[in-house]
């Protein structure tokens, strides 16, 4: 009879110690949907709608960060495109000029020989009839006024006595780079080669002198290869 009376008042204390310990202190259990819940019913399983509010804004922080940051690393890269496109284009207009410069100068040199070629041809055709034709006594103020590495195209060509004959419209070139004939063209049209012995440069006035007389240049026009 003792016995049965010590066994009963241990599980009314037991049953005192279970109700009074709180409700967190008992955990959570299965429900009957499959979530895990608390004493008071409350899903332990799933975020409070203040929880989630919270996520969504961490979230969208986030999602704006790393689109401000793609942004930024596509606008960097759309400005070192476009830079680099200006480079490019720069090269290729730089590379063209130059390949335009030699093409150019390649031209230049080839008339220069062909015009020297023309020039030594008429000279050693006709080097009897130059060195025969009249020529006038230089006036000492154009004396020293040779014509070295000019090449005064588009000069007016002047006798001595200052009257007007033609205009320079090509020249003949040594090997040197220094000018041996100028190709004139007459006020009649004609054409005629003057050797750089027969010429003076005025380069204060831009005037091409010769010491030749009009008549022996109509002459020398006439010749022919």
């Amino acid at each position: 009879m003792k016995f049965n009376l010590l066994a009963a008042t241990s599980g009314l204390a037991l049953c005192a110690v279970l109700a009074g310990s709180p409700a967190s202190a008992q955990g959570s259990y299965p429900a009957p949907s499959g979530d895990r819940v608390d004493a008071n019913g409350m899903p332990t399983t799933h975020s409070t709608p203040a929880e989630k509010a919270q996520t969504a804004a961490i979230n969208n922080d986030v999602a704006a960060n790393n689109a401000a940051a793609d942004a930024q690393v596509n606008a960097q890269a759309d400005s070192n495109n476009a830079q680099y496109q200006q480079q490019q284009q720069a090269y290729e207009s730089q590379k063209q000029q130059y390949q335009q410069q030699l093409d150019k100068n390649a031209a230049q040199q080839e008339r220069y020989q062909n015009r020297t070629a023309m020039y030594e041809a008429l000279r050693e055709r006709y080097a009897a009839e130059r060195a025969a034709y009249h020529r006038g006594i230089w006036p000492e103020r154009y004396s020293r006024w040779v014509l070295v590495h000019e090449d005064p195209v588009g000069e007016r060509v002047e006798l001595i006595n200052g009257a007007r004959v033609g205009t320079v419209i090509d020249a003949a070139h040594a090997a040197n780079g220094n000018v041996a004939a100028l190709l004139v063209r007459l006020d009649d049209d004609k054409v005629v080669w003057i050797d750089t012995g027969d010429i003076r440069y005025n380069r204060a006035d831009g005037i091409v002198m010769t010491n030749l007389d009009r008549n022996d240049l109509r002459h020398m026009a006439d010749e022919r290869l």
